[in-house]
Order: C-alpha cells, then sequence, then structure tokens
C-alpha cells in the first residue's frame, strides 16, 4: 500500500507540473499573438482608435397649408412648362443636356420628365404631375399636357376649398365620383373611327397638325390592319419614308451559309414550300432521313426550324443541297425557353403546320409530309428569315390572337408588352416601318417623337373611338356634369369635389385658345351650350363642327386624361405633411464624414 501510494503521489506531482508547463506555454502564444497585433495595430494607426459611427440623413418635416402651397408652387412651374406646347399653335421646349446637344422638343411627358427642382417640397408636388403625364402616356400614349394641366385645376381649385374648411376626404370621393360619371358618358359619345379619313385626322392633330405625318400613319395603318404593329426607326436620308413588311419575320438567318440559293443577295429564297418546325436539337442522320425521303418524293424544297441542326445532320442537308438532290435550308428556333415554345405554336398556326414537341411525344423519326406546313414564299438572309403564308387556319388564327391579346391585358412588364405585341404582328402579318429623317439630330428627335405620338394616337382611335378634340369634348361634358351633380348628388362636400372637376374640364381649351393668341374665357363661353359637335379649331380661328373639320382626339386618350389627373389631385388634396431631406445635409455630413488628423472616417447609411 506504502509504495502504491507513492508512485500516486509521484504521478500526481508530474501531472500538476505538466499542467502548469501547458499553461505556460499558451499564456505565452496568447502574448506573442496580442504584441503582433499592438505591433500591426502601431503601424497602421499610432495613437488613435479606431470608431464606427453610423449616422441617417437628416431630415425635416412640413405640415399643413405650408406643405400643400409649396407643392402646389411645383405643381405651377411643371404644368406652365408643359402647357406652352398644347394646341395647333403650341410652342417648343429646349431641354438642356449635360451632355450634347439640346433637345427642342413638343413632347409632354418628355419636357415632365427632364425636370427636377432644386426645393424638395416644390419638387415633389412636381413628381406628383410628373406621375400623371407618365401614367396618361402609358395608358394612351399620348395627352400628357392635357392630362397635366387637368391636374393642376384639379389641385389648384382643391387647396382653395381646403383652405376655406373642407373636408378633404369629401372632396375626394366627390371628384371619384366625378371621374366614374364622366368616363361612362365618354363611351357613350365616342364614335367608331370609318375609314382612313379619321385615322389621317388624329394623327395629324396628334402631331402638331402635320399632315404628312397624319398621311404617313394612316396609309400604314391600312396595309398593316389595326392588329399590325407600325415601328419608328431613324433615317439615314433627310426624307420620311415608309415600308411594310409582308409577311411574318423571325429573327434567325440560315444556319449554314451553304444553303444559299441566290449567291448575288446571299439568301435562301424558296416558293410553294414545306415547312418542319420542331423543338428538338438534331444531330442524328437518323432522324431525318425518313421525312428527307417523302420530301425528296414531292421535288419541293424543305424549311426545317428547330432548336438547333449539328454535326451528321447538317452534313447531309448540306451535302444534299450541293449535289442537288434536294432545296433545303434550316434556321435556329427564334427566343429562348418558354417563349420559344410559343413562337414555334405561332408558326405553326402560320403556316399550317403540326408543331413537333417533344413534352407532346411527337418525334422527327416518326414526322410524315401531312404533318408539314406550306409557306408561299422564304427569304433567309444571315440574321433574319421571312415567311408569306397563306394556309393558316382562320378559327385557329383568331383564338390564338385573342389568347396573346388577353396576356397582354394581363401583363404589367414592359419587356412582356413588347414582346406579345410583336407575337400579335407577326401572327397578322404586318409589320410597316416609319424612317423619320431630318436635317439637324435636333429636328429628327422631335420629329420621332411627334411620329410617336401620332402611332398612340391612332392605336387609341381605333381601340375605344373618336370624339372631337381641342378641349371641346371636356367642356361638354362639364356642361353634363353640372347637371347630374345638381340631380344625384345629396352630400355638400362631395359637391364641392364635383364642382372643382366642373371647374378643371375647361382648362385644356382656355390653354388651346392662349397659345393660338386668343383669350380663353371668351373661347369657352362661345362653345357652352353648343351642340357636342362643336368647338373652338385654333388653326382656323372658328367655332365650328370639329367632328367635320377632322379636329379628333381618341377617346381613350381623353379618359385616360381624366383617370390620371382626378387620381393624383385626390392624393394631393388629402395630403397633411411632406418628410423630405434638409437642404445641405449631405453636403454637411459628406464634410464631417472626411475625419480629422485623429479619427476615422465615418460611414453614412
Amino acid at each position: 500500500r506504502r509504495a502504491t501510494m507513492a508512485t500516486m503521489a509521484t504521478m500526481t506531482a508530474a501531472g500538476q507540473a505538466g499542467g502548469r508547463h501547458k499553461a505556460l506555454a499558451m499564456n505565452c502564444v496568447v502574448a506573442r499573438n496580442a504584441s503582433r497585433r499592438g505591433k500591426a495595430r502601431g503601424r497602421s494607426s499610432p495613437g488613435r482608435r479606431a470608431t464606427l459611427r453610423v449616422r441617417a440623413e437628416a431630415k425635416d418635416i412640413a405640415f399643413d397649408s405650408d406643405s400643400r402651397k409649396k407643392m402646389a408652387a411645383g405643381i405651377n412651374k411643371l404644368a406652365d412648362a408643359v402647357g406652352v406646347t398644347l394646341g395647333p399653335r403650341g410652342r417648343n421646349v429646349v431641354l438642356e443636356q449635360s451632355y450634347g446637344n439640346p433637345q427642342v422638343i413638343n413632347d409632354g411627358v418628355s419636357i415632365a420628365r427632364a425636370i427636377e427642382l432644386p426645393d424638395p417640397v416644390e419638387n415633389a408636388g412636381a413628381q406628383l404631375i410628373k406621375e400623371v403625364a407618365g401614367k396618361a402616356n402609358d395608358l394612351a400614349g399620348d395627352g400628357t399636357t392635357t392630362a397635366s394641366l387637368l391636374a393642376r385645376e384639379l389641385i389648384k381649385f382643391g387647396l382653395q376649398y381646403v383652405e376655406a374648411g373642407a373636408n378633404p376626404v369629401n372632396l375626394k370621393k366627390g371628384i371619384d365620383k366625378a371621374c366614374e360619371f364622366l368616363v361612362a358618358e365618354l363611351k357613350k359619345k365616342a364614335k367608331p373611327v370609318k375609314g382612313s379619313d379619321d385615322i389621317k385626322a388624329v394623327a395629324a392633330i396628334s402631331a402638331g397638325n402635320d399632315e404628312e405625318v397624319g398621311d404617313m400613319i394612316s396609309g400604314a395603318l391600312d396595309k398593316v390592319g389595326a392588329d399590325g404593329v407600325i415601328s419608328i426607326e431613324s433615317s439615314s436620308s433627310f426624307e420620311t419614308t415608309i415600308e411594310v413588311q409582308e409577311g411574318m419575320e423571325i429573327d434567325r438567318g440560315y444556319i449554314s451559309p451553304q444553303f444559299i440559293t441566290n449567291q448575288e443577295k446571299m439568301t435562301v429564297e424558296f416558293e410553294n414550300a414545306y415547312v418542319l418546325i420542331a423543338d428538338q436539337k438534331i444531330s442524328a442522320v437518323k432522324d431525318i432521313i425518313p421525312i428527307l425521303e417523302q420530301v425528296m418524293q414531292s421535288n419541293r424544297p424543305l424549311l426545317i426550324i428547330t432548336e438547333d441542326v449539328e454535326g451528321e445532320a447538317l452534313a447531309t442537308l448540306v451535302v444534299n443541297k450541293m449535289r442537288g438532290v434536294l432545296q433545303v435550308a434550316a434556321i435556329k428556333a427564334p427566343s429562348f425557353a418558354e417563349r420559344r415554345k410559343a413562337y414555334l405554336q405561332d408558326i405553326a398556326i402560320v403556316t399550317g403546320a403540326e408543331y413537333l414537341a417533344t413534352d407532346l411525344g411527337l418525334s422527327m423519326e416518326k414526322a410524315t409530309i401531312d404533318q408539314l406546313g406550306t409557306a408561299r414564299k422564304i427569304t433567309i438572309t444571315k440574321t433574319d428569315c421571312i415567311l408569306i403564308a397563306d394556309k393558316a387556319d382562320k378559327a385557329d388564327l383568331q383564338k390564338r390572337l385573342a389568347q396573346i391579346k388577353k396576356e397582354l391585358a394581363e401583363t404589367d412588364s414592359v419587356y412582356d408588352t413588347e414582346r406579345l405585341s410583336e407575337r400579335i404582328a407577326k401572327l397578322s402579318g404586318g409589320v410597316a416601318v416609319i424612317k423619320v429623317g431630318a436635317a439637324t439630330e435636333t429636328e429628327l428627335e422631335d420629329k420621332q417623337l411627334r411620329v410617336e405620338d401620332a402611332k398612340n394616337a391612332t392605336f387609341a382611335a381605333v381601340e375605344e373611338g373618336i370624339v372631337p378634340g381641342g378641349g371641346a369634348t371636356l367642356v361638354h361634358l362639364s356642361e353634363i356634369l353640372k347637371v347630374w351633380r345638381d340631380e344625384s348628388v345629396m352630400d355638400e362636400e362631395e359637391k364641392l369635389g364635383i364642382d372643382l372637376v366642373y371647374k378643371s374640364l375647361k382648362a385644356p381649351a382656355k390653354k388651346i385658345a392662349q397659345n393660338a393668341g386668343f383669350e380663353g374665357e371668351v373661347i369657352v363661353e362661345k362653345i357652352i351650350n353648343q351642340p357636342f359637335e362643336l368647338g373652338y379649331n385654333a388653326m382656323t380661328n372658328q367655332v365650328e363642327d370639329l367632328m367635320v373639320s377632322g379636329v379628333l382626339d381618341p377617346a381613350k386618350v381623353t379618359r385616360s386624361c381624366l383617370e390620371s389627373a382626378c387620381s393624383i389631385a385626390g392624393i394631393m388634396l388629402t395630403t397633411q405633411a411632406v418628410v423630405y431631406e434638409k437642404p445641405g445635409a449631405k453636403k454637411s455630413e459628406a464634410a464631417a464624414g472626411g475625419g480629422g488628423a485623429g479619427e476615422m472616417p465615418t460611414m453614412t447609411v
């Protein structure tokens, strides 16, 4: 026992000694690391300690009438700048740019987007009107100046009522009721477009009374139809020309230049050709031999549209083409992923082909000649392919167009809107390209914007009909609104909301007269209590039947102006405070963020 106890005591002592050695070693490592960090810190920032300060931007708040008056001042500045462009005798506005030449334009939404005011509260008001112009432009593509003026007048009269003690919430209810009633009345008064003369008149008025633009838009729409697409491009010459492209364009060229049939033009040209449409990648010869043999017996050309053709399959097609055994060409399917399938289905409907889709269990190996489509003429270049086909089933085509239009109505994406409109145009078989020419770059930009407005106004007119222009429609609607207010609305403050809409509706007609050099109030008095078709023609300075003289507006444009202006006015009148960044706060904090000699830089978030 004594021997055992001695042994245990020896082991305990040894363990304690070992533990002390380990602790000592660890302390040495920690000390060494601390010393290194201290030296590193000493080298990087001797005698100072690193700090990180987080700051929020300084804000200020404007309340009640102060906030509303300042916002109204910003609204007036923007509306005054935009208003000078209204009407056939409206003027241009010069936009100074930090690079390039100044822009000289007559387009309301472009002017509104360029305006930024130095005072933050005034700028907030200007941004609201900018939103009105943008919304009107998105909905109808035109009428942005009218919408801005309407919003300004609604807000001006509305603020007067609010300052006098009216309840802004009830005023907004009155504005909303008036807007709903006016839109319903406008739909009743609108007349459908009849023939190219109406289209020409709408386009010319929207382009600033440019008869040449009216003729071009009218001619283009006659050729491509209501579902067609009118594209606007810059011309390399001084002249403005129009090109109408027949058939369905696919933005894919031939896979191999060996398919070329016209060496002079470097194009593939087929007539009365078969069209094979599939979503598969073809690389093996066995996939295409059966269908090639069937086509060869018919002695007709063949166009293959598929994901890709490569390897020995491509070599087989090229060899047969070079030897004169078979007239054949191949292009890759347009677009990508799900859009590719949709495009291929469109092409199949136009050509009367069956779409050989893998997910439907259809394959190239088992394809028969009955599953092929037919194209009257095919022209393929290095970058695109144009199909002219007459074999489409009309019922299937109309069903497909209705489906795409429904998708177009439901989408919020600008990209999807462009792609779906493009598909509608391709299915309809019509694309017109207007190439705008001018002597200078400045004139070209202005002319392009005018043509764009004319195009948008024309499609809006075809969609929802036409009404008398020159602001006359709004003046006549104000008379109808006044009668309805007295008969149907009981709440006195809601009546005030309707009353301010009644007063505001005369503003566009007044501004058109003022821009023509006449007294607006006098002109409006001449229009009131006249038949709905009568209005003021600023070009001739006559009160006449505007439907006969061709001064027309699209009903859709007038509707979008009303809805956008009433929406923003209601929001503005119910505003009680504006929170904005304190002027000069950024500059002072940036200076503080630089740090002194003994401080670390400050991060601002």
